[in-house]
């Protein structure tokens, strides 16, 4: 369980005013003194990630935000970190008091502008009762639920009811689908084309490689795993061809000068960009790049900060590939992170990368903010295959059944 990927669990926003006892809820909850706990208002500086393992629901991420009311300079900074929380997570659990709700309602506001669902905690019920005015106003936004964090003789209950009342609450679309729905079937055949190279770990495979892997053996499919090199060694001993293969975005070159045209063909990339975002957008993010000028900038967006390798992707290869197609080179400037800048604007074009890091929400989120800024975004996986001149085939599977 707590190997589970952050952005592959559920995660659950705790927000509300200073001292309403967000931190009491999730020591609540964890059964563990998580956060710190003080009568001190503004006693969570930054955001506390706790994953747990939520049964029934399985592996949880709740993430616990500083409060949204401090208004001292630097208590602005903390909550606009808190706020910008919103766009990450699956589910708002909105912790406020009898007393003094407007700024509450805010939050529920902001959060239903993003789609998410809301879950409002009635706390401190041992010192006053909600109004049935003030509950009634919440539960336009979502359900309610009224408890008192410190009483502890009342901590499994109330655990079982905010645990039904989430489960009740959770998107039923998380993942969206499977990483190969519609493209196999059980008994399928596929091919992993597998490059070992400095990037993979030592004796294992990479993890979107493995999520792969889990996920054609849930289909009750057949999987067959090579090398680039042993490739065409293995096509020439089927007796039959395969029903799909998918290769490494970076031998995507060799791997579709090498296979028969009427095989269906793509790259682990660009299935996880299907189950991550919106293929189709980023496919005519990929698309724009034969159209880029000189004059254009572009943004390569990376959500964590790594040690880049001597030849990173996002760093290295993908602008060197850039310069080749495009004959210049480009503009380009780089973020990375959990902030997405605010000066998008300034650019033609945003290439993020695989977003192993975000949830499905994060990163439709981003590439909903590009939209509104009118700026084209697309991932790592796709400008490889643009730039390498395959797109238009590695995409080809998916024709209606984009996202």
């Amino acid at each position: 369980m707590q190997q589970t990927p952050k952005s592959l669990r559920q995660k659950i926003g705790l927000f509300g005013k200073t001292n309403a006892g967000k931190s009491s809820f999730l020591n609540m909850i964890s059964g563990q003194d998580t956060s710190i706990v003080s009568d001190i208002h503004g006693t969570t500086t930054d955001i506390v990630e706790k994953p747990m393992e939520l049964l029934p629901l399985g592996p949880v991420l709740f993430l616990d935000t500083a409060g949204l009311n401090d208004s001292s300079d630097l208590g602005k900074k903390r909550s606009g970190r808190s706020k910008n929380a919103i766009k990450q997570v699956d589910v708002a659990v909105i912790i406020t008091t009898a007393e003094d709700c407007e700024t509450d309602l805010k939050t529920a506001e902001d959060c239903a502008k993003e789609n998410i669902p809301i879950i409002t905690v009635f706390n401190k019920s041992d010192l006053a009762m909600p109004s049935q005015e003030a509950v009634c106003k919440f539960e336009k936004f979502g359900k309610t639920i009224t408890l008192s964090c410190i009483d502890k003789s009342q901590r499994q209950r109330n655990t079982e009811v905010f645990k039904e009342t989430l489960q009740e609450s959770l998107p039923k679309d998380f993942p969206s689908h499977t990483l190969f729905e519609g493209l196999i079937k059980a008994a399928s055949h596929v091919i992993f084309v597998v490059p070992i190279d400095s990037g993979a770990p030592k004796g294992r495979l990479i993890l979107p490689q493995v999520q792969a892997l889990r996920d054609i053996l849930d289909t009750n499919a057949l999987v067959s795993l090579t090398q680039p090199n042993t490739y065409k060694e293995m096509l020439d001993k089927l007796k039959t061809k395969p029903d799909l293969v998918v290769c490494d975005s970076q031998v995507v070159d060799f791997v579709v000068e090498n296979t028969p045209p009427d095989v269906k063909l793509t790259t682990f990339s660009i299935i996880f960009a299907r189950n991550k975002g919106e293929l189709q957008t980023f496919t005519d993010g990929g698309r724009k790049i034969a159209t880029l000028t000189p004059a254009d900038k572009i943004l390569i967006a990376e959500s964590c900060t790594h040690h880049p390798l001597g030849e990173d992707i996002g760093r290295v290869k993908i602008p060197n590939l850039l310069k080749r197609r495009l004959g210049f080179s480009p503009q380009i400037d780089f973020c990375a992170g959990k902030d997405f800048p605010q000066n998008l604007q300034d650019y033609s074009l945003i290439i993020h990368c695989g977003a192993c890091m975000l949830s499905r929400r994060e990163m439709l989120s981003r590439i909903e903010t590009c939209k509104q800024s009118g700026i084209a975004i697309t991932n790592y996986g796709v400008t490889i295959s643009f730039l390498q001149g395959v797109g238009e085939r590695v995409v080809e599977v998916f024709e209606n059944k984009f996202n």
